[in-house]
């Protein structure tokens, strides 16, 4: 499995993820929220053997942190994720806080990869990188 990162307006970036995120079957995993993208958003893509088996969005926020949102995970692989979060964390490096809003699904596997539950909604919480916060002196 090879992880690639994109810019958010990449033509790539639409040849390769356009008809997954188009796909009524993975639109319902994501709820039926639609994904997004513009120039703040860099992507993380999983491919195996040239294929998408996932991806994970961040976008820049207005306040300069990283904000995770809308990822896919072909058949919610753990070692996939792994890797997409691992690239997702290397890729926001420096001082600016890294935030995710993870499906229920995958609150486990986050924790295990240094994020905190910091809101809980319904179908979602919203959680934070903590491991980040110890590398800067941070609290």
């Amino acid at each position: 499995m090879e992880i690639i990162k994109l810019h958010g307006t990449n033509s790539k970036l639409y040849e390769l993820v356009g008809p997954l995120v188009m796909s009524p079957a993975i639109l319902r995993q994501n709820n039926n929220y639609p994904f997004k993208t513009s120039f703040k958003y860099t992507w993380y893509i999983a491919l195996d053997e040239g294929t998408v088996c996932g991806f994970m969005p961040v976008k820049m926020t207005e306040t300069d942190n990283y904000m995770i949102d809308n990822y896919y995970v072909r058949g919610d692989d753990a070692t996939v994720l792994k890797a997409l979060l691992a690239a997702t964390i290397e890729g926001s490096s420096g001082p600016s806080e890294l935030w995710a809003t993870v499906h229920k699904r995958h609150i486990k596997l986050f924790a295990q990869n240094g994020f905190r539950s910091k809101i809980e909604w319904k179908n979602y919480d919203k959680m934070l990188y903590c491991l980040k916060e110890d590398a800067y002196g941070q609290t």
